[in-house]
């Protein structure tokens, strides 16, 4: 059993910042942060603060986050390796992902998960 078990995780969009933050009873575990160019959610850093990581907390941040987007009918470019991992681990949140940009940003990384 985690400590993450029993705590109280919260999520909210920091605008202000250009981040989503993951607070754990109340003290701030983590963010993501992003950038809107284009009508698109930039991805562009994820950090998870010592302490908190391997627990799940980053999954309910990402998970936060990407349903947020998904329910503004926005869509993401995921620049950041851990949004990235969490997009081809939940297939769910592919259809986010701007696959034409992402294409030309990087045409060296696939997008659809595969190496």
């Amino acid at each position: 059993m985690s400590e993450t078990d029993s705590a109280e995780i919260t999520v909210h969009d920091d605008g202000e910042h250009d981040r989503y933050v993951v607070e754990v009873d109340g003290k701030v575990a983590g963010y993501t942060v992003y950038h809107i160019r284009g009508g698109r959610h930039f991805f562009v850093h994820t950090e998870i603060k010592l302490g908190f990581g391997g627990q799940g907390v980053g999954s309910v941040l990402a998970r936060y986050a990407l349903d947020d987007v998904k329910a503004k009918g926005g869509m993401i470019i995921p620049i950041c390796p851990f949004i990235r991992a969490f997009v081809d681990k939940h297939p769910e949140y592919e259809s986010l992902v701007d696959h034409e940009l992402w294409d030309r940003i990087d045409p060296g990384l696939p997008s659809d998960g595969t190496t």
